[in-house]
Order: structure tokens, then C-alpha cells, then sequence
């Protein structure tokens, strides 16, 4: 049976996929503390926790969502996946970070796996902005981890979830560059509704066509 994995998932996970995010409310799904009062208590104390993030923890619980860090390690040994997707994900990582996730992506495929990237299309955003001419609503749209965290919560909160917003932005050339950067070959935008994914199953070949662009590559041969 393949080994497909969805990293960044969200609300979305894909079924039949093994589906995995870094949000705090996934950790707590899957921590002993979920559920429990007096931990439950501090965190909404300090700020982590809401009642949006306890209900999207419940959610994650109910749906198998995993726990990762994908910057530091996807948790599959060395060569054991046969496709990676990750969608509106990428962008939330600064360039170095960045590179180490599509490091980590490249140990983790076989020789042959594929990988699927779907990011915000920064030249949507940009086509929009020299139509209508609103820098506001471009800076808007770009949704830059811009605004410093205020008050003593928002600071611990920013300590232990850190930004959430975006720390770049890609076109289908530049998000090809970084790709290929990484060892990736056969690196290519492909159209909405097509993959080189064997048997993709339940996975959302259109997520967010309207504003997104979609980047796949091959983890041939050689050194990892």
C-alpha cells in the first residue's frame, strides 16, 4: 500500500492519507492533556488556547490528525513515502526553513515519489493590486507576519505558537527555483486538476484553484 502523507493539513485532511499539522491544538489531541481541566485552565489562562482551538483540537482527534514539526523532522524513516502534499503551508516558513522542509522531504520519498506543493499565486495578488490599485488590500492579501505580538499574552502566545501568517511569497517560477534548489528534478507547474501522483484517492487536486498555483516534483536516485 502507498504512503502518502498531507503536511500542514488543517482543517482538510485528506482521507486515506496520512495527515499531519504543527498547530498546538493537534499536539493537545494528542497529549494526555486533552481533556483535562487544570491544563485545559492554564493554557487558556496564558492565552494559547481558545474556544475555536479546543473544538479544532476535538476535530483533529476525531480525524486521526498527527502531530510534526516538518521542518525539523517528518516522522517516516529514510526513503519510505511515496507522495508528499502540502498546501498553504510553505509560505508560512522563512526561506531557511523553508529549504530544511524540502530537505526533509526529499530524505523521506522514495526514488520515483512525488511532491505536490500548493501555494498563495503571488502573481494573482500582484495582477489584482495593478487592476484596482489598492495597496492596502494588496498588503492585506499578502498576509505578512507584519504586526508586532502586544500585551504579556500575546507575547507568550507568539513564544509558544509563533506567527502564523506569511513569511514569503511565491510565483510558480520562484517556487520552482527553491524546489529544484533541493535536489528535486522533473520540477514543474502543473494545471488545477492534474498530477503525476499515481492514486491520489480522496486528495483535492483543486484546493483553492482560484488564487493558488501548483508545483510538483520527482525525488529521483542518489544521495538523500
Amino acid at each position: 500500500m502507498a504512503v502518502q502523507i498531507n503536511i500542514g493539513c488543517g482543517a482538510a485532511p485528506t482521507a486515506g492519507w496520512i495527515n499531519y499539522d504543527n498547530s498546538p491544538a493537534v499536539w493537545l489531541a494528542n497529549s494526555r492533556l486533552f481533556g483535562a481541566r487544570p491544563a485545559t485552565w492554564a493554557m487558556r489562562r496564558l492565552g494559547l488556547l481558545d474556544a475555536g482551538n479546543l473544538d479544532f483540537a476535538a476535530f483533529c482527534r476525531a480525524n486521526g490528525i498527527r502531530w510534526a514539526d516538518a521542518v525539523s523532522r517528518i516522522p517516516h524513516a529514510t526513503a519510505t513515502v511515496d507522495a508528499i502534499y502540502a498546501s498553504h503551508m510553505i509560505e508560512h516558513l522563512d526561506r531557511r526553513e523553508a529549504r530544511l522542509f524540502l530537505q526533509e522531504c526529499r530524505r523521506v520519498l522514495r526514488p520515483g515519489g512525488v511532491l505536490r506543493l500548493a501555494v498563495p499565486d503571488l502573481s494573482v495578488t500582484v495582477r489584482d493590486y495593478l487592476y484596482g490599485g489598492n495597496a492596502d488590500k494588496f498588503m492585506e492579501h499578502l498576509s505578512l507576519d507584519l504586526d508586532k505580538p502586544q500585551g504579556l499574552r500575546g507575547k507568550v502566545r507568539r513564544l509558544f505558537v509563533g506567527g502564523r501568517d506569511h513569511h514569503w511569497m511565491y510565483d510558480g517560477r520562484s517556487l520552482c527555483r527553491l524546489v529544484a534548489s533541493q535536489g528535486f528534478d522533473e520540477v514543474e507547474v502543473q494545471p488545477s486538476g492534474v498530477t503525476r501522483i499515481a492514486e491520489p484517492g480522496h486528495l483535492d487536486l483543486r484546493e483553492r484553484e482560484g488564487d493558488s498555483v501548483f508545483v510538483e516534483a520527482v525525488r529521483r536516485g542518489g544521495a538523500s
